[in-house]
């Protein structure tokens, strides 16, 4: 984003003291990003709000991954005008779309990626009326060197392309509670034939290993106890280091910071889970039992012919080997995994092998979603498409199935020994001694909670509790505290 000559008396401090509310849509990502730009917005003198009522502006950070969520980046948009405010909208869908959304929605500016550098200028220039010119989107990969290695000095050019999730230093927590992300990279080089992402985050950037732990150290000291590790492919880190292992090397590192009780690695790609980073996450790396025993396994589907024609690999088999392996090594491990129907070319014996990996997969939490058509992506040009009435009933048939399977294996853990992360006292609603939390299986948005009771009275939000699952509401835990109880918790382990 451009704007035209700026009158020297309009810029600096004496044009901030306003207010700004940050919406967020999307995936954790986009909340990290959120909370960086909440952070220069701050540093640059703008009072962040939780009501976009009486704000002088409403930041709205837009998710551009599928059709739907399209639709609730734009209703967010459209009903953050009815509260009077300046709209500025940002995020994924407004760096891919740019000049395009804004003709679409002029009751919005939209930013690019290359204006959170300057987002407090750029808001200024909003709030003083000053015309802006929209970005023309581009495809970002093309913005740094294809060979991975050559990246990281390219990032740290003076002309480098802004890179979200590389500001942390200004992070500002805008979300309570004990768990928070931590991106590790920002980017994807794989190139899936349904997915756009890359061409609008760019290329694969992983953030130095020494700025991870000094975010985490951050992290801790605002009374984080939990990290969830985010980027478009967490396998990948280190691969533009030199070091494909830096993640196996990184983990125990995060472990070992004061403060922090458990960590998760979310978006593992199938396709790279080395050996050695599986046995780290299982907990056979010497972690002390900090990092989650869960994989958060991007299959997107388990036909070996529809995943070729995705490019993508592996199949039933090996998916099924793959959480055979990791079984062996953690018992209880967690499996979460997102599946696509519909996509051009699924036949029935497609579906068929699907529910064959789902049945015998038995994991713990499984989202369902449709194909639909996305610009940019080799799929829309894919023959072989189905009508939307059968995506629908595929969707509706895999929803149903995987519902059932998923509260199942719900049921399979009674009698099991949890490590639960408490959040929330529910003493006012259930009594005194019952919280609600998540176990290790359990990513803190997604995957269903864990409710304990006979939680002694001296426990705070954050802090472990080793329980025992004692029944189930679907793919939520009913657990009832064991004695003594774990005594890790946001002071340090």
């Amino acid at each position: 984003m451009t704007a035209l000559p700026r009158p020297a008396q309009a810029s600096g401090p004496e044009t901030r003291g306003r207010t700004v509310a940050v919406v967020t849509l999307g995936c954790a990502r986009n909340e990290v990003d959120s909370e960086e730009l909440a952070g220069r917005l701050a540093a640059d003198g703008y009072e962040l709000v939780d009501d976009a009522d009486g704000a002088d502006a409403v930041l709205v950070n837009t998710c551009g991954f599928i059709e739907t969520a399209k639709k609730d980046s734009v209703d967010a948009i459209l009903a953050a005008t009815d509260s009077g405010a300046s709209v500025v909208a940002v995020g994924c869908m407004a760096e891919r779309y740019g000049s395009e959304l804004a003709g679409a929605l002029p009751e919005a500016t939209v930013l690019g990626f290359d204006d959170y550098g300057a987002i407090g200028n750029r808001l200024d220039d909003v709030l003083e009326g000053r015309p802006l010119v929209p970005h023309t989107p581009r495809d970002r990969r093309t913005l740094l060197p294809i060979s991975p290695v050559q990246r990281t000095a390219a990032t740290t050019a003076s002309d480098a392309p802004s890179i979200p999730g590389h500001d942390w230093l200004r992070r500002k927590r805008l979300a309570s509670g004990p768990s928070a992300a931590l991106k590790l990279a920002s980017g994807c080089d794989r190139r899936c034939a349904f997915c756009a992402i890359p061409t609008f985050r760019g290329a694969f950037v992983s953030r130095p290993p020494a700025e991870v732990l000094g975010e985490a150290e951050w992290l801790a000291s605002q009374g984080v106890t939990e990290l969830v590790l985010v980027s478009e492919n967490s396998t990948s880190y280190g691969k533009d280091l030199g070091d494909l292992r830096s993640l196996e090397r990184l983990l125990p590192q995060l472990a070992a910071v004061e403060g922090i009780v458990r960590v998760r690695v979310a978006y593992l790609q199938p396709a790279e889970l080395r050996p050695g980073l599986l046995e780290i996450i299982a907990g056979s790396g010497g972690h002390d039992g900090v990092v989650a025993p869960y994989f958060d396994l991007s299959f997107q589907h388990s036909s070996p012919t529809l995943l070729r024609r995705m490019r993508r690999f592996g199949g039933t088999d090996d998916f099924l080997q793959m959480i055979e392996r990791a079984r062996g090594l953690a018992p209880t491990a967690g499996f979460r995994t997102n599946v696509i129907l519909g996509f051009p070319g699924e036949t029935e014996a497609d579906v068929a092998e699907l529910e064959r990996f789902l049945v015998e997969g038995r994991l713990d939490a499984v989202g369902v979603f449709g194909y639909s058509d996305e610009e940019g992506t080799e799929a829309i040009t894919l023959d072989g498409k189905l009508e939307q009435a059968e995506i629908d009933e595929r969707v509706r048939r895999i929803t149903d199935l995987v519902e059932e399977l998923t509260a199942q294996r719900a049921e399979d853990r009674i009698g099991e020994r949890v490590e639960v992360l408490l959040t929330e006292d529910l003493a006012a609603e259930e009594g005194p001694g019952v919280w609600v939390g998540h176990a290790a299986h359990q990513d803190p948005d997604a995957d269903g909670t864990t409710t304990v009771a006979g939680v002694p009275a001296d426990a705070v939000a954050g802090q472990l509790l080793a329980a025992e699952v004692v029944g189930t509401e679907g793919i939520d835990l009913v657990a009832r505290a064991l004695a003594p109880a774990l005594s890790t918790g946001p002071a340090g382990r």
